[in-house]
């Protein structure tokens, strides 16, 4: 057997360099590049092998390790998973930074590799700079703390072990019933041993994504169900952009004419003007896709793992039969709902040819357009009511930008207000325009996925831009990213809205019995309180400060100069727009539950409460 000797650093690249994608006949190279921030754990081992002989995979240095990892997350999501950026870290707290970010990859079932810095297998030196000890197993380190967040989980203690090790990382990454964040160990000592690797290790590896329909007998099952309902209602989640499965659904619910909603991670997997979508779905959708859920009796659910917001805490269809097309065992059984498992362009085209030529009724094709009318009009109105005080709403910021992007760019937000507004209000034009991570709904993933989008349109060689949408409140959270991007030469617009505070989770506050307490931007008044007035943060000048174009933006004119100008930049730019608070868009026959005090000083307080005790007796309970 020919070897050849490389330290196991050297041979992990080398590995990682020679690993395709394959879908549909097509090879896509799975490892695009590899985010850095060297330290003690990685700067002497997998440094060196970087900077000598790096077999093709470019690196990017990163300036805080979440957000390198959330860049590495919106390229795999953009790329729908054919391709992916690795992560490496020193040990200690440059691991554990990671973790949060690795629990955003996971949760939205997107492919991550982290490659996080070890303490010494050989514990020579132990205890090291940044280590933790625990005294009744010595065998811990920091990074076990990746184990729940993780959907494969190694540490090479010994050169060899490497080989199992990749191969088993990489049957998870390609995976996509199972894919998530992998974390491969290093202890900084292995990574510089060296080993005589067999070469066949290093030879070119096809990994397949195989597309299998559901089982016939499943089908005919769900077809007949279909066939029975008077009021059918098709959810499209995530699960369609990775099976690049858009002009399947479309043609599907054309072709049956049923209507369909949109999950976050589904959305723009249908024009926003197609005839039968409703739009976005559950706590955060629209009126006519809420009233609908409400009447329906059957629910085909496509690719999606059926979180709270999608379901309004399992409210809102509570009395629906539920069919769940996946490829994911565990998001197939949810809600008791009949398993199509298989993959869902495949199983969408043979349940098709099962129902033939099965369409809704005139009726409820009727009340499909009146609905969809009603809320395009509801949307128009939005876009276009100003606030009371003279300052921009939060709705007419997303107006202005919607008509401004076109169907080649993309929209990017994550978490706060923005994204409920996005997900009613977004009029998405083409398939991967929309970019919202909703899953784990992580502040501070914004700013970093800019920078992930557009290393992924680069990649694709697509033409288009893409936006960050963000609030005050997930900005000032991690920010990091925007040099990263300015040193790499990559462009993209943020459009930071500016509330002074955490107005989603104050209005939270405020409708279940509180009077707004500590998520406003203020500061301390005399009596003790964060009462006083608004913090004056100047985020256009801050933005500056690290070589970003910057501009402000206090009118609607002002918005759609600012735009145009931004894209004719060459690098980050920083739109900063003032705007009234409480004027974000609100819940459309829908329902969320949080967990209320049962007893309380407050009368208000233990109102919500038996509100909130009601309506949990009105939801379902699998």
């Amino acid at each position: 057997m020919q070897t050849i000797r490389l330290t196991t650093a050297q041979a992990l690249l080398r590995f990682l360099s020679n690993q395709y994608i394959v879908l549909d006949g097509q090879e896509y190279p799975f490892v695009q590049g590899m985010f850095t921030i060297f330290g003690h754990g990685n700067v002497t081992g997998l440094g060196e092998a970087l900077e000598y002989d790096n077999y093709g995979i470019k690196s990017y240095r990163g300036n805080n390790e979440q957000g390198m990892a959330h860049v590495a997350t919106a390229y795999a999501k953009q790329r729908n998973r054919l391709g992916i950026m690795a992560c490496t870290s020193s040990i200690g707290p440059g691991a554990l930074n990671m973790v949060t970010a690795a629990g955003v990859a996971t949760s939205n079932r997107i492919p991550l590799l982290l490659l996080p810095g070890d303490t010494f297998a050989d514990r020579q030196p132990d205890p090291v700079l940044q280590q933790i000890e625990q005294p009744y197993d010595c065998t811990i380190t920091a990074n076990d703390a990746f184990k729940p967040v993780s959907k494969y989980w190694d540490r090479i203690t010994r050169p060899e072990m490497l080989m199992n090790a990749c191969i088993n990382a990489m049957r998870v990454l390609t995976d996509p019933a199972e894919t998530g964040a992998v974390v491969l160990c290093l202890p900084q000592d292995v990574q510089s041993e060296s080993y005589d690797y067999p070469t066949c290790f290093f030879e070119k590896r096809l990994w397949y994504i195989d597309r299998q329909a559901a089982p016939d007998r499943a089908i005919q099952k769900a077809s007949e169900l279909l066939k029975s309902a008077k009021n059918p209602l098709i959810i499209a989640g995530g699960g369609v952009h990775y099976s690049l499965a858009a002009k399947t659904l479309e043609g599907f619910a054309t072709k049956h004419k049923i209507a369909v909603a949109e999950t976050q991670a589904g959305k723009s997997a249908l024009c926003w003007d197609m005839p039968f979508n409703l739009g976005g779905i559950g706590t955060t959708g629209t009126m006519s896709a809420n009233r609908l859920a409400k009447k329906a009796d059957v629910i085909l659910v496509v690719g999606s793992r059926l979180q709270d917001f999608t379901t309004a805490s399992k409210w809102l269809y509570k009395e629906a039969k539920v069919i769940q097309i996946n490829v994911n065992t565990m998001d197939a059984h949810k809600m008791d709902a009949l398993v199509l498992k298989g993959d869902a362009k495949a199983t969408l085209k043979a349940l098709s040819v099962c129902l033939g030529d099965y369409q809704t009724n005139h009726d409820y094709q009727q009340s499909v357009a009146f609905e969809k009318s009603q809320w395009d009009k509801e949307v128009n109105h939005l876009y276009h009511t100003p606030s009371i005080d003279g300052k921009l709403s939060q709705l007419e910021v997303l107006g202005v930008l919607n008509e401004t992007v076109t169907e080649n760019d993309t929209i990017i937000c994550a978490a706060g207000s923005l994204p409920g507004d996005l997900h009613r209000l977004w009029k998405s034009k083409k398939p991967k325009d929309y970019h919202v991570e909703y899953a784990f709904s992580c502040m501070g993933y914004e700013v970093a996925a800019g920078l992930g989008v557009a290393l992924a349109k680069e990649a694709e060689g697509v033409q288009g831009h893409a936006f960050v949408i963000v609030g005050d409140g997930s900005y000032l959270m991690l920010h990091s990213e925007l040099v990263t991007a300015l040193q790499e030469r990559k462009k993209f617009t943020i459009v930071l809205v500016d509330n002074s505070g955490f107005h989603c989770i104050n209005n939270l506050q405020v409708g279940n019995g509180s009077q707004g307490f500590c998520t406003e931007l203020r500061f301390r008044d005399k009596n003790g309180e964060y009462q006083g007035k608004t913090l004056p943060i100047d985020f256009a000048k801050y933005a500056e400060s690290l070589g970003a174009k910057a501009l402000k933006a206090n009118t609607v004119a002002d918005l759609k100069t600012a735009l145009i100008k931004a894209q004719d930049y060459d690098s980050v730019t920083l739109i900063e727009t003032k705007v009234s608070p409480k004027t974000m868009s609100h819940g459309y026959e829908s329902w969320w539950r949080v967990g209320v005090a049962e007893v309380s000083k407050s009368k208000a307080v233990t109102e919500a409460f038996q509100k909130m005790h009601e309506e949990v007796k009105k939801a379902r309970q699998y």
